[in-house]
C-alpha cells in the first residue's frame, strides 16, 4: 500500500510500520519479563545491584504510574489499556502522516498491550528496573514503559518540530 492510498478505519498507510513496531515492543517485553521471572529468578533473588546506577529490583505494581490508584481494578485497567491500544490504532489508520507517528504509536501501543498481559498473567505490571543517583531513586519500570515514554517523546518531536518544518508560512 503506497503512502498516497485512501486509508480505512483500521488500516492506513503507515499500519504496517505501527504493526510491526508495536509486536516487536510487545514481544521483547513479554519475553524479557518471563525471562527475569523464570530463569533470572528476580522474584526470590530480591534487590540486586547490576551497576553503580542501576539495581534490578521486582515490583508487581498493582496501580498506574508511580504506582498510584493501587486499589484500581486489574480487569479495569486491562480494559483500559486495550480500548486506549484500540484507539490509538484507529488513529494511526486515519491520520498517520508519517513513519515516526506510526513508530511512536506503535511503541505505545505494544507497551500498553504488555502491560496489560502483565495484569492479566500476574495481577499486576511486573517492573523490576531501578535507575538511581546520588542518593535519589527513580521509579522502578519495565521495558513496555519506557517504550510508552520513547513512544511520547516522538509523537512530541512529530508534532513540534516535523510539523512546524512542514507548516505553511503566514499569509
Amino acid at each position: 500500500m503506497t503512502t498516497e492510498a485512501k486509508s480505512s478505519l483500521f488500516w492506513g498507510p503507515y499500519s504496517r510500520t505501527c504493526a510491526w513496531v508495536a509486536m516487536l515492543t510487545f514481544a521483547v517485553d513479554q519475553s524479557h519479563k518471563a525471562w527475569m521471572i523464570l530463569v533470572y529468578r528476580l522474584k526470590e533473588r530480591g534487590r540486586e545491584q547490576i551497576t553503580p546506577f542501576l539495581d534490578f529490583a521486582f515490583v508487581l505494581n498493582r496501580g498506574v504510574s508511580y504506582g498510584l490508584l493501587p486499589g484500581a481494578g486489574q480487569w479495569l485497567l486491562t480494559v483500559f489499556a486495550v480500548l486506549t491500544s484500540a484507539g490509538l490504532w484507529i488513529w494511526v489508520a486515519k491520520a498517520g502522516t508519517n513513519r515516526l507517528m506510526a513508530a511512536s504509536l506503535g511503541l505505545i501501543i505494544g507497551g500498553a498491550l504488555g502491560n496489560a498481559l502483565d495484569r492479566v498473567l500476574h495481577g499486576g505490571v511486573v517492573d523490576y528496573v531501578l535507575l538511581h543517583a546520588f542518593g535519589f531513586e527513580w521509579y522502578v519500570f519495565n521495558i513496555a514503559d519506557a517504550a510508552i515514554v520513547a513512544g511520547v517523546l516522538g509523537l512530541l518531536y512529530e508534532s513540534f518540530v516535523v510539523n512546524r518544518d512542514n507548516a505553511s508560512p503566514a499569509a
